[in-house]
Parts: C-alpha cells; sequence; structure tokens
C-alpha cells in the first residue's frame, strides 16, 4: 500500500471543549469509545445496539461502528488475513476516536481477535487522551456455535474457510 507523503495535520478551531457544550453533557462527559470484542456469534451487535439505544434515550450521543456494517463499506476492500484484521482495526480506531473526539460515545463492535490491534487502538485514543474501554463479551464456544449466525462456525468445523480458525480457539 502506497502512503501519501504529502499530508499535513490540520488543527481543528473549535477545542474538544467547547465542541463537547454543543453536543450536549450529561456530569461533564465528553465522548469515548467502547470497544466491544469477542467470538462471532457472542453478542457483541445485539450488546452494543441495544447500549446505543439506551444512551441516546437517556440524552447521550453515541453512534455504534459494526464489522459487518464498517466492511459493507469503508473496509469492503480488506480480507482477514492478519494484515488487513490489523488495517480493520486500525481504521475502525481512526473513526471511533473521531466520534469521541466529537463529544460522542463509540461503541464498536468488532472480533478484533489479537491483542496488538486491541492495544493499538487503545494507543490511538490514548495519544489523543480520549476514554477507551475494551470490553470482552464473553460468550462460551458451544453458545456460538449454536447460534452461528452467519454460518461460520459450520463452513470452519468443514475446513471451508482456511486459516480462520482463530475464532474457534
Amino acid at each position: 500500500m502506497q502512503r501519501a507523503t504529502n499530508v499535513t495535520y490540520q488543527a481543528h478551531h473549535v477545542s474538544r471543549n467547547k465542541r463537547g457544550q454543543v453536543v450536549g453533557t450529561r456530569g461533564g462527559f465528553r465522548g469515548c469509545t467502547v470497544w466491544l470484542t469477542g467470538l462471532s456469534g457472542a453478542g457483541k451487535t445485539t450488546v452494543s445496539m441495544a447500549l446505543e439505544e439506551y444512551l441516546v434515550c437517556h440524552g447521550i450521543p453515541c453512534y455504534t461502528l459494526d464489522g459487518d456494517n464498517i466492511r459493507q463499506g469503508l473496509n469492503k476492500n480488506l480480507g482477514f488475513s492478519p494484515e488487513d484484521r490489523e488495517e480493520n482495526v486500525r481504521r475502525i480506531a481512526e473513526v471511533a476516536k473521531l466520534f469521541a473526539d466529537a463529544g460522542l460515545v463509540c461503541i464498536t463492535s468488532f472480533i478484533s481477535p489479537y491483542t496488538q490491534d486491541r492495544n493499538n487502538a487503545r494507543q490511538i485514543h490514548e495519544g489523543a487522551s480520549l476514554p477507551f474501554f475494551e470490553v470482552f463479551v464473553d460468550a462460551p464456544l458451544h453458545v456460538c456455535e449454536q447460534r452461528d449466525v452467519k454460518g461460520l462456525y459450520k463452513k470452519a468445523r468443514a475446513g471451508e474457510i482456511k486459516g480462520k480458525q482463530h475464532f474457534l480457539h
């Protein structure tokens, strides 16, 4: 992938605090990212959408970035190799950082299986002094396999998904 070399960061003229005052605050809250991770079928999307609805109903602006939704648009050019997964998480972390910086709660729901990728996402936020909360949605493998919403476990067990058995362990 070719990297742009003629890019210069442009500082905002509106501070995070001022932006947060327009968005509104609840007890001084200014925005953060809640990063949901876990096995396929663990319930990340269900939890993220329910949390988003709850927060909005209580006057807290937020937005959910869901793995499948993002892969239909922003990350549709990425596959599931370790390198593509790393880039997927990096892009999501950057977008989530923008939402959090704008004063929203950004809820992400991604398998994000690699610790280093999640740590990089955290560092992207910490580098901008933004709160980052990683939440592992813990569901037993047999429950995820029973749900098998996308048919991934069946395909993996049948050997139809090469190199992607990491979500079975």
